[in-house]
């Protein structure tokens, strides 16, 4: 059985703006990142979703995994995004949900994903979030967008993904699944999108922590280095996904999303845009230079970095408040 939502060319594709050009963080995580792909295929503005990037905060041991909410995919694109119970094996609700048109997003090992070759492909089994827009259950083939861009995976990648080799446990847990409902010219006109979305932006400014929450990851990351410089230096990476990449990655997007509104007409919003993308760039210097102290394990001024950080965020969350509040 054959299905398919855009007949996309894995080959000839090209990723949005948003995923290449001089970015420090060309990408942020595979929810975000997929979600980004997928609208702009559908022909969709991907910007107006991103209010919610500037409500980042720091959990204690990682910095929040962000992601858009559901609500506001619906009310921007009328996008529906549903929990889809697997009861049957997984390969058979995929052939049904995409041949009804609907983007499925499931949880695999990014071991049998060919776009994660040199990190994770066929290296280290590790979870991760792709929307299948196309299927061949015959020829045994996948189209699917991930992280910053779509591909296509056959063979053995495909009978490994969908648990065809015969090496399944009858105990093993079903992957986490969702399907989406994207039809071309519903949500909001484009127009009035970028009034829309500075709606749910006010929402998400009144969501930012209260305290700096640089503050908090300054003390606990100047303790993880030190224990990171005793691990594998495969934790390194795992630790820094979680982390640097999170917060950096998403005030990058926050600070696009202002600028794409200063394109909409909305000026006030240039110093924020301003201290998010000088966070951002911070945030991947001081990678670089974590990466550095833990490999050769000699000590680094992290202080001018993460001062610099701080002042970012304060700057931001003061611009936005007073924008809010006007």
């Amino acid at each position: 059985m054959k299905a398919t939502l855009l007949s996309l060319d894995a080959a000839g594709y090209q990723g949005h703006p948003l995923h290449r050009g001089e970015r420090a963080w060309l990408e942020t995580n595979c929810y975000v990142d997929l979600w980004i792909e997928t609208l702009s295929a559908f022909g969709y503005d991907p910007h107006a979703m991103l209010p919610f990037t500037v409500a980042g905060d720091f959990e204690g041991d990682q910095w929040l995994f962000f992601k858009p909410p559901t609500a506001e995919l619906l009310t921007l694109y009328g996008v529906d995004v549903q929990e889809l119970n697997i009861w049957r094996p997984l390969l058979d609700h995929v052939l049904t949900q995409v041949a009804r048109g609907r983007l499925v997003l499931v949880e695999v090992d990014a071991f049998f994903l060919p776009d994660t070759a040199g990190v994770s492909y066929r290296s280290v089994h590790t979870k991760t979030t792709i929307g299948i827009e196309s299927i061949d259950s015959d020829a045994r083939t996948l189209g699917y967008f991930h992280n910053a861009g779509y591909f296509a995976l056959a063979g053995d990648d495909f009978d490994a993904l969908f648990g065809l080799r015969g090496d399944k446990r009858d105990d093993q847990l079903v992957p986490y699944t969702e399907f989406a409902r994207i039809e071309r010219g519903k949500g909001v006109p484009r127009t009035e999108l970028a009034e829309t979305s500075l709606t749910l932006l006010r929402n998400h400014i009144a969501r930012m922590p209260a305290h700096n929450p640089i503050v908090p990851f300054r003390a606990r990351f100047l303790d993880d280095v030190a224990w990171l410089a005793e691990q594998p230096q495969a934790t390194f990476h795992v630790y820094a996904f979680s982390t640097l990449r999170q917060c950096g990655s998403g005030y990058e997007l926050a600070g696009s999303y202002l600028r794409w509104l200063e394109t909409h007409g909305e000026k006030r919003l240039f110093h924020a845009a301003e201290a998010f993308e000088t966070l951002a760039g911070q945030a991947k210097m001081l990678q670089f230079k974590a990466a550095r102290a833990v490999v050769l394990r000699k000590p680094v001024d992290f202080a001018p970095m993460f001062d610099t950080m701080e002042r970012a965020w304060d700057s931001a969350r003061s611009c936005l408040l007073g924008w809010a509040s006007g």
